[in-house]
């Protein structure tokens, strides 16, 4: 039998109301008491329930810069007129469009110079982006090309659910008895102390409940995802007896390159990989580092040769590693025992891509102290991509600039087999002797975001950086074991 308020939905939904915004509106219920109430008598068959799942597409912020501006390759066959040497077009946001330009057949490549093939008409992908910039469209109304604008992170999408209602013939048949029937008794929805002591109970009816129902979904707040990943690893390291340490975001080449013994003339240097910018920065007395690049320091090593120019030194970048961090903190703590650790944000010229981005973390670590090892580092190592949850752990040699020897420490990952997580070593002396550290340091760095994919099943680092509530509403609170 229909409970009271179950009747005064039927009458609601018998009058036109169709949808559960609509009822609660009327009747001041909430919209999750109609649904559920709805449910119920969808289940005796007094009413019909049309349930249809919408799906709506939407710019983000790159998808609207490209709707306003036009797509890369587009804005590429505008650049290269009749023709481009490919010397010419090192901007790293050119390499996607000459990509996305020959998958769409708009250019060639001939002897070296890209070269249009026509006038290109206006693609599918490009009308969907104008009239996504009117505001949201489904599917029907954009057609296919928004799958391809999805995997391209310039689309993005979201699901409504919505209910219609209508009243069947047994549901106007019950309506129609009400009347000739007397009114039904009080109805309780929950039993009290007071109810029970009055004895108001008596002769009531008790409202049932359909258990089979599912209960309104409820999305508690919680730390993203990311973050926690990171507090994870910074407890670890606090937990081995390592220091954290900060430092400036804005670095002079000094400590970004020259203290790490890195020429003047590296590639790594060039604006094409690293972010400069047009002020300089005071360095500290730089001739023991000068002396080293130039001539080796008198430690039985040739140096780089050349002349090193403080200019260069001095000009400011945006830190490309967290390094530079580290090796200024040793710098003014030459003396052991030093065991720090840096975790922080770092930045270098990259292509957006589902693998690059050019702002990213990396978690450095350091061991200075009287007799350290090559064989201690590994057990550093092992110690800490063990508390992370990965039981089996790898080294391979590796060759990093500043580090002699070096490895590359590999975690294995069901599905995908090894996979490399960072790099290690020892200091070079070339490294330390400038600054008076007499003792061995073991360095190390690990790609935070690299690990977030694998532990959260990404294939699209920049989903890290995206406000996708759905993602982060269905992530669980954790990935991690012991967490």
């Amino acid at each position: 039998m229909a409970s009271e308020r179950d009747l005064r939905i039927l009458e609601a939904i018998s009058d036109g109301c169709s949808s559960p915004q609509e009822i609660a509106d009327r009747l001041d219920l909430k919209i999750e008491a109609v649904l559920s109430a709805a449910e119920s008598l969808a289940e005796s068959g007094l009413i019909s329930v049309d349930k249809k799942v919408i799906e709506r597409f939407s710019l983000t912020e790159e998808g609207r810069r490209y709707a306003r501006e036009g797509l890369p390759e587009r804005r590429l066959i505008d650049i290269i007129g009749d023709g481009k040497p490919l010397s010419e077009l090192q901007d790293p946001a050119l390499k996607i469009a000459i990509g996305w330009a020959r998958k769409k057949g708009w250019v060639r490549i001939d002897k070296g110079v890209l070269r249009p093939l026509g006038r290109p008409a206006e693609g599918e992908d490009e009308i969907a982006l104008r009239m996504l910039l009117d505001g949201e469209k489904t599917r029907s109304e954009i057609g296919s090309a928004v799958d391809l604008l999805i995997k391209r992170g310039l689309v993005t999408s979201s699901r409504s659910k919505s209910w219609r209602y209508g009243i069947t013939d047994e549901g106007k048949r019950v309506l129609s008895q009400i009347g000739e029937h007397a009114a039904p008794a009080t109805e309780i929805s929950q039993l009290t102390p007071e109810i029970i002591k009055s004895g108001a109970w008596r002769g009531a009816r008790f409202r049932p409940y359909n258990v089979r129902v599912p209960g309104e979904t409820i999305y508690p707040g919680k730390i993203h995802p990311y973050r926690r990943l990171m507090d994870r690893m910074r407890r670890i390291m606090l937990e081995m007896g390592f220091t954290e340490i900060k430092g400036e975001i804005i670095q002079s080449s000094f400590w970004n390159f020259d203290a790490l013994f890195q020429p003047q003339d590296h590639p790594a240097r060039e604006m094409q990989d690293t972010f400069y910018l047009n002020t300089k920065a005071e360095i500290p007395d730089y001739r023991a580092v000068k002396e080293m690049h130039e001539r080796g320091g008198g430690i039985g090593s040739t140096g780089w040769g050349g002349v090193w120019d403080p200019e260069i030194a001095r000009q400011e970048v945006l830190r490309t590693h967290t390094t530079a961090i580290t090796i200024k903190y040793l710098a003014d703590n030459p003396e052991p025992p030093v065991k720090a650790f840096c975790i922080d944000r770092v930045y270098r010229r990259e292509a957006i891509d589902a693998t690059h981005t050019p702002e990213f973390e990396q978690l450095e670590g350091v061991v200075m102290d009287r007799g350290v090892t090559f064989s201690n580092l590994l057990g550093i190592l092992k110690e800490f991509y063990s508390k992370m949850g990965f039981e089996e752990v790898r080294f391979r040699p590796g060759y990093f600039p500043y580090t002699e020897p070096s490895v590359e420490p590999e975690v294995w990952i069901d599905g995908l087999g090894w996979v490399e997580l960072g790099g290690a070593g020892v200091f070079r002396r070339e490294v330390t002797a400038p600054f008076g550290i007499e003792h061995p340091v073991l360095a190390w760095g690990l790609g935070v975001s690299r690990l977030a994919m694998l532990r959260l099943g990404l294939k699209d680092l920049r989903l890290l950086y995206q406000p996708d509530i759905g993602w982060l509403r269905d992530t669980p609170v954790s990935v991690f074991r012991g967490v």
